[in-house]
C-alpha cells in the first residue's frame, strides 16, 4: 500500500462527513470527497509532514466545497432573480438603510456602541457586559434603551 492509498484509506470517511456537514447532500458530498481526493493526488508532492495530511485535506475539501458552492450560485436561476428583482424596493430599502445608519451613528455612548456589538458584531449581552466591566442587566438595558433611542430617531426622520 503507497502513502496515498494510507492516507486515503484513514481519512476518505472523515473527509466524507466533512463535507457533508458543508454542503447536506450526500451525492454531493461523495462527488466533492472524490474530487478532494484527486486534487490532493495530483498535489500529494508538496505535502511534506504526511501527520499532517488530515488538515491538509480538510483544506482541499473546504476550498473544493466554496468552489462548487460559488459555481452552484452563479448558475441558480438568474432569470428568475432577475423578474423578481424590484429596482424600486431595492432603492426604498438602501435609502432606509442610509438613513437608519445616520440615525445610528448619532446616539451617545455606550448605547451606540452596545447597540453596534449587539447587532452586528453579534456579540451576547453576557459578553458585551464583560468587555464595558458591567452587570448583564446593565447591558440588556443599554441595548433596549439604544433600540428606543434609534426607533424614534427613525421616526423624527421620516
Amino acid at each position: 500500500m503507497t502513502d496515498f492509498e494510507k492516507i486515503y484509506a484513514e481519512n476518505s470517511d472523515f473527509i466524507y462527513k466533512y463535507l457533508f456537514k458543508l454542503c447536506s447532500n450526500a451525492s454531493v458530498a461523495e462527488e466533492l470527497a472524490q474530487e478532494t481526493f484527486f486534487k490532493a493526488y495530483m498535489n500529494f508532492h508538496s505535502l511534506r509532514n504526511k501527520s499532517k495530511a488530515p488538515v491538509w485535506l480538510c483544506q482541499i475539501a473546504k476550498n473544493t466545497y466554496y468552489a462548487w458552492y460559488n459555481e452552484q450560485k452563479k448558475h441558480s436561476n438568474f432569470e428568475e432573480i432577475k423578474a423578481d428583482f424590484d429596482i424600486e424596493s431595492f432603492y426604498e430599502e438602501k435609502e432606509l438603510t442610509e438613513k437608519a445608519l445616520s440615525c445610528l451613528h448619532g446616539l451617545e455612548e455606550p448605547y451606540k456602541e452596545v447597540f453596534m456589538l449587539s447587532v452586528f458584531g453579534q456579540l451576547s449581552l453576557k459578553e458585551i457586559s464583560k468587555l464595558f466591566g458591567k452587570s448583564e442587566s446593565w447591558a440588556r438595558v443599554a441595548f433596549y434603551r439604544a433600540k428606543q433611542k434609534l426607533a424614534e430617531r427613525m421616526e423624527k426622520s421620516l
